[in-house]
Parts: structure tokens; sequence; C-alpha cells
């Protein structure tokens, strides 16, 4: 069952007659208005008396407040919340991925808070795409907190904000175990079974997706040549890496007329009615193993003897790995695997499938027009038999395994054009800008100071539960999808400077001589060089452009603006935070003291033992207070996290990791948690990998082939604002074949 996201219009102080703003409303309104999000969701969690429950919900954003309900409050007036608190800056939202609830899969996002992970909270939705839209929800909702700080709030005001947050608050309990016992046994049956239904929203909507270039942030090493076509599928060729005597890397890529959202649920449904009309080399596939929200182990098998008539039937394990980009872009990846658990079948031989990797990008569609999206499907061949098979010189090729996998891409697209129901977006939800003549402060004196996970915690409430059929009434609207407004922390950071004058320009420029500083890590005297450091000019990534609010226009980056003067590769036993403050620090040195500004990032490595990689970026002059740099490092953590960019390059490597890397900017607050630490002459950004499922994956892939990649990194600060453009890279590390075992521990 699809959760459903309604935005409700209220008449409001600001409107789009004031003028001044991409969004419509300018900062009189926006300080003036209620920005409200509302619909149904699955409330996940463990009662007092220790049963887990899941239990629709409805689900209400105004501003930074939150309430839910049993019943929706606008067919209902005079329903009471069963929850209700606030939203601040230390809320992180984290998508956990797909979990199998009461015989039906639902997709997770967890609230908890980044000063005290214990305290927590889940919902769930059916559809990752409804997932998606709540977390621009949730982050909009931080943006009005940070907001209504930044427009000058009292002091009590501002301790509300920031107050330990309390979970074993305002909390109710179950009135009697047999009625909470009975409310558990009627989840899963009648109009609220945990049951797919498909949507019947409209195909009307707007994209608020978009390509730039090849959608890339990155100058990827890769040339592809499309060599042939094969069923309405083009199928390239990586020409660059076609004479290193390896296999050859080949993609084959197919338009496909549903939403990213749609055709990532169909691939990675094991429903065997759903995959015999798509599917033309697998037969039954199942789950053997789900290891988190975002990997699993799969079990299947091959009847080859349709490709050859010598061929055996075979069987095979893979494991699946799953990501969903902040661009929307989904990201599915096989390997194969060994799992001693589930010998071959009977009459089977055991076959190594060859790993490839899905990628599902939304494209950007008219008002008039249906959703689309590109699918790609990349895979490495033997060099011999691809080459005579293009040159046609060997059809006995398209009777091979490779070709019956590169074919499922045309597979998928006629399935998908040939079933009318799945073209449509298959998500209900509405993330919409409203506003409502509610202030900020008239709804925080009638909600007193809750914070928000006590809302989420806890859903064990103490009055009795009527039957929730007339709820699922509610599932069957339809309503219209529309783009989230940022227009908050737009209008609350207005900047004057100009990008070229990041640093003060009256000051004399400092020497920084990188013999002064020593890491634990060396600094490398050339790309041969293993184990070791470097920093690498910006040409080899894409930034914004000076138009770039106007027609998407990327460009090459430049030099860095800080100078890499130190990299620390630290094994440590529990992730550390404040590595500037360590007497033994480089920051701590006499060196450093004079060093005007540093800019410290300390990526916390998950693993057995940890790791943190601490990079130390200088700056040869005072930083301009009133430049975009000036406005981060003094600024509010909310806008830190909103602008905070990393863009990974891997320049050598496993093809199968540049895929679970990507080549896209992430904003790096969103993805994880970020601490940060302004003191003195720095600051210190603590990025925790592990905060996130998805990111500790990926990392996990990353350690298995370190020693044989080299990976460039840039920071950046995102421009959002004209005035802010074009981009500036931050700084850059390229890290060459990293050893492992080359960490040093971090003494006391």
């Amino acid at each position: 069952m699809a959760s459903e996201i309604f935005s409700k219009v209220k008449s409001g102080g600001g409107s789009s007659e004031s003028g001044g703003s991409e969004s419509g409303a300018d900062e009189r309104g926006v300080n003036n208005d209620m920005f409200e999000y509302f619909g149904w969701v699955y409330h996940l969690g463990v009662n007092s008396i220790g049963h887990e429950y899941c239990h629709l919900r409805f689900l209400y954003i105004r501003g930074r407040y939150m309430e839910m309900y049993k019943r929706d409050p606008h067919e209902i007036p005079g329903t009471k919340p069963i929850r209700r608190g606030a939203i601040n800056h230390t809320l992180m939202v984290e998508e956990i991925g797909r979990r199998r609830v009461n015989h039906g899969d639902l997709y997770v996002l967890r609230f908890y808070n980044r000063l005290d992970e214990s305290k927590r909270g889940e919902i769930a939705c059916a559809s990752p795409g409804e997932i998606r839209k709540w977390m621009e929800a949730f982050d909009r909702a931080k943006q009005q907190a940070d907001y209504d700080l930044s427009r000058g709030q009292s002091a009590r005001d501002k301790l509300k904000l920031e107050s330990e947050i309390n979970l074993a608050g305002h909390r109710p309990r179950v009135r009697r175990y047999a009625h909470g016992l009975k409310q558990l046994i009627r989840i899963g049956q009648g109009p609220e079974k945990l049951l797919r239904r498909a949507s019947s929203l409209g195909a009307n909507r707007e994209s608020d997706v978009y390509f730039e270039a090849d959608g890339a942030d990155v100058i990827e090493a890769h040339k592809w040549k499309c060599v042939r076509t094969l069923d309405g599928v083009r199928i390239f060729e990586d020409m660059a890496n076609k004479k290193t005597g390896k296999g050859v890397l080949v993609k084959a890529v197919g338009v496909v007329e549903a939403s990213a959202d749609t055709v990532f649920e169909v691939l990675l449904s094991l429903d065997r009615h759903r995959r015999y009309e798509w599917d033309t080399l697998t037969g039954d596939v199942e789950l053997i193993e789900s290891l988190d929200g975002h990997c699993d182990v799969v079990y299947g098998t091959l009847d080859l003897r349709k490709l050859s008539w010598w061929q055996s039937k075979r069987d095979f394990v893979f494991s699946r790995r799953w990501f969903h980009g902040q661009d929307g872009t989904y990201t599915i990846l096989h390997f194969p695997t060994e799992y001693k658990k589930r010998p071959p079948k009977s009459g089977y031989r055991r076959i190594k499938m060859i790993a490839c990797s899905w990628e599902i990008s939304n494209l950007s569609t008219s008002s008039l027009n249906p959703a689309r999206c590109l699918v790609t499907l990349t895979l490495e061949i033997r060099s011999k038999a691809w080459f005579k098979w293009k040159n046609n010189e060997f059809s006995k090729f398209e009777r091979t395994l490779p070709f019956g996998m590169l074919s499922q891409v045309a597979g998928l697209k006629e399935y998908i054009g040939a079933n009318p129901a799945l073209t449509f977006e298959s998500s209900t939800v509405v993330v919409q800008s409203k506003t409502s003549g509610v202030s900020s402060n008239e709804l925080e004196d009638a909600m007193g100071s809750d914070e928000f996970y006590d809302a989420t915690d806890g859903d064990s409430s103490s009055e009795d539960e009527d039957s929730d059929d007339e709820v699922s009434n509610k599932q069957d609207k339809k309503v219209k999808l529309k783009n989230v407004s940022w227009a908050i922390a737009s209008l609350a950071l207005k900047k004057t400077s100009d990008t070229s004058k990041e640093l003060n320009p009256d000051v004399p420029p400092v020497t920084l001589d990188p013999s002064q500083f020593h890491g634990t890590m060396r600094h490398g005297k050339g790309d041969g060089d293993s184990d070791c450091w470097s920093s690498p000019s910006g040409s080899g990534f894409m930034i914004r452009g000076k138009t770039y609010l106007k027609d998407s226009t990327k460009v090459t980056g430049g030099d860095p603006l800080l100078k890499l003067i130190a990299v620390d590769w630290f094994k440590v036993d529990e992730c550390i935070t404040n590595v500037a403050l360590h007497p033994k620090s480089l920051v701590q040195s006499e060196a450093g003291k004079k060093i005007p500004f540093i800019l410290i990032i300390n990526l916390e490595v998950p693993a057995k033992p940890n790791y943190s990689l601490v990079l130390y970026y200088a700056a040869d002059r005072p930083v301009n207070k009133n430049s975009l740099l000036g406005k981060f490092i003094d600024g509010t953590d909310s806008f830190r996290d909103s602008r905070f960019k990393l863009i990974p390059s891997i320049i050598e490597g496993y093809w199968m990791v540049k895929r679970a890397v990507g080549t896209k900017a992430c904003l790096l607050g969103k993805a994880v948690t970020c601490k940060y630490l302004r003191q003195d002459n720095f600051l210190e950004i603590d990025v925790d990998i592990g905060s996130s499922s998805v990111a500790r994956g990926v990392i996990g892939l990353v350690l298995g082939y370190v020693t044989s990649l080299v990976v460039d990194l840039a920071i950046l600060i995102e421009a959002r604002e004209e005035d802010e453009l074009p981009e500036y890279i931050l700084g850059t590390v390229r890290l060459n074949r990293v050893k492992v075992d080359s960490a040093v521990p971090l003494e006391g």
C-alpha cells in the first residue's frame, strides 16, 4: 500500500507578488508563512510491552513541527495527534533500504539525533520514491528551523531548538495487553494489508530531475562508442581500454517509458510471474539471505539449452547491492559469490555469474509526457569473442551468456511498454511547498518544546484504537507531483561578495612550505608511486559554471583554493573526532598556529579496526568573512550540511568499484553524519561514513580493492545563487594505492 503525502494551501502572509525570489516568496513572506506536508506512512517500532508494531499513521509536518495522527485531521475535524514535537538541526534522516514486514516489502526511513544515536524512530513506505520525497520534506523542515534561528529568534527559542532530545519523555502507554495483541493480529489483514497496490496516478506531471552534459561530475577515462543496436537498445563498447589485453567493458542502454522508481522495483522483484515476462535468461530466482536493507543474496537457475543444444542446466548464486543517489539515480551491483549453505540443485551444475551493474536514471519530461528513464546494464566480456561478433565474424556469440544478459535491457523495455499501468509513476507521494498563515512562534507556543523523537519512538497509545478500515479510502486519492522549493536557505543567506575574493586580498600571503608539515601518510613523488598522497588540479572535475542557474552548464574545475599540506592515516579502535585538538596534531604545532586558516577533513572509515583519513588544507591568507567560504566556516551546522559537497573519481581500479563509488557529487551533510568544530584558526569536519548503511557498503567494497585504486577527491561548497557562481574547488587529494596496513595508531 503506497503512502500518500498531500499538500494543502492556506492563505499566507507572503506570496509571489513580493518578488525577488525564484520560488515566488521573499524574505518577509517566508518569515510569516508555514510550510506544510502531510500524508500516510507506516510507523515502525517496539511498544512498551516488547512487541514490534507496524501502524498506518497520518504524518503532518508544519514548518519545523511534526504531528502524528491515527486519522486524517482534515477529514475528521477535532482529531488530536497521538504524538508531536519539534524538528531541529540535529535531526539526521537515513534511508536504510528494504525490509520484510508482515509478508510485504517496505522501504524504511530512520531518524536519529546525531548527538545521541540512541534516540531514533522509523517510518516506512511502499516505494523508494515515496521515501525520497519524505526525506526532502524533513530536510525542508530542518531548513525552516535553521531559517527561524537565523532570523533573530529569542534566546529562549534558541535553547528550545538546541535542547537535549528526550525519547523517554511524553510517551503514551498501553491500556491493556489484550488490546495491544488484538492490534498486532489485525495488522496485515483487511484494507491495510501490506501488499503493494498499483497506483492510479496519472502521467501528467513535471519531473524534478534533469541531466547536465553526460550526467557526471568528473571527466571519465571511458570512451563509449555505439557498435550495435538490438531491439531498440544501443550496445556500447569502451574504446579507451580495448588494447589492454583484458576483457572488454560493454554496456546496453535503453530508454524505458516509466519512472526510475518503477524500473528499480521491477528489477529488484523476484516474483516469478513478473520475471518470466521480461527475463529470457534466468529461470526461477529466490531470496536466500537478506544481509541488510541494501544487500541480499539470491539463488537462481539458468537453462542454457535455450542458447546452445549442448549446454546443460546451471544454477548460480550472486549478491546484490543497491544504492539510491542524491540525484535520484539507482545503481544495482551484481557480484558472483559462494554460498555453501545452498549446494547445486539436482540435475544442475553451478556456474559463476558475470559481474554486472544496472543504472537507472530519470530523464526530464514535460507536463504532457509520461515519466521516462535511462536504463544501463554494464558488464565485462572476453575480448576474443566480442571482437569477432562485433565484426560479424562470430554469430554464435548471440547464444552466449553475455549476450543473453545484454538482451535483458530489451526485454525489460518491452515488458514495461506492454504494461500501461507500469508507465505511470508508481509513487503517490507529493512534497510540495505550501504556505499557511500560522507563524512559527504561534505554533511553538501551542505545541511546547517537545522534540521530534518523542513523536516517533513509541506508538503504544493509551487510547482505544478503532478499526483503521476507513483509513484505506485515503489511499485511492490522486495527487500531482511537484518539486520541492528550497527558498528558505536561499533567502536566509544572501551573499554580496564575489567568489574570486574568498581570501582577503589586502593581507600579504604567507609561505606554505609542505616540508614544514608532516603527516603519517607519505607525500608521493609521482603518478607511479604507491601508498601515498598528492594534490591534483581540479581539471578532472565538472563544477557549476557562471550561467548554471539558467542553462545547467558545468565547466572544468581550476586549481584548488586551499593547499593540501599533510595527510594522516590512523588506525583506531573507536572512531575519533576533534583531531585538531590532539596535542600532537599538525594544527597545534608552532608552524600550524601561524597559518591564517586550516580546514581539517576527518573521514571516519568503518572497518575492523576503524580508520581515519585526515586531510589538512591551508589558506595562505585570512578568509573573507563576507565570502561564501566565510559564511560556511562561521555558519550554522544546518547550512554547512546543505552546502558541503564531495566529488569522487576513481582514476584507476576495478570497474565495478567505479560503478559503486559513482561520478556524481554528494552533499555529505545529507548523506552521513557530519560534526563541526570551529576554533581559533581552523574548522574541523568529522565525517562519520559508518552512519549510513549505504556508505558502509560502498566503503567495504572500496577497502577490498584499495591497494589497486587511484582515487581523486574534490571538496567544495555548493553554489546556489547567481552571485556565488561560478563554483570553485576548495581542495583536492589523490590517494595512490593506499595500503590498509600502513595506518598508524593515534597515540594519546
